[in-house]
């Protein structure tokens, strides 16, 4: 069971691994792009509209997105070993030894 769990974890950590640096190449990606495409378009202008001092900011919506997954996340998690819990008494490995046939029965 150990080696499976070793196996298991070191498949995780190669997904992780490819993950991030699929990530890391496309922020460098987009940083590349985004200097060019600053470089050839003209400023925006200043936009006032009403009530736009009220709206979230792109990281705000970002850290509020996330902190409510986390936290949806955690829920389920935590659901799900209460779940394992109720039914532990279903799945748990019995270690009585089975009762042994006694051979000097009479005929």
């Amino acid at each position: 069971m150990t080696e499976a769990r070793t196996m298991g974890r070191d498949l995780q950590e190669d997904i992780l691994s490819t993950v991030r640096k699929s990530q890391a190449a496309v922020i460098e990606a987009i940083q590349t792009w985004t200097s060019k495409v600053q470089s050839i378009t003209p400023d925006l202008p200043d936009l006032s509209l009403p009530f736009t001092d009220k709206l979230p900011t792109p990281h705000e919506l970002i850290a509020s997105a996330y902190d409510f997954a986390e936290q949806m996340l955690a829920s389920q998690r935590k659901f799900a070993e209460d779940a394992l819990k109720a039914m532990a008494p279903l799945t748990a490995v019995h270690h009585e030894a089975p009762a042994k046939k006694n051979g000097s029965g009479a005929k």
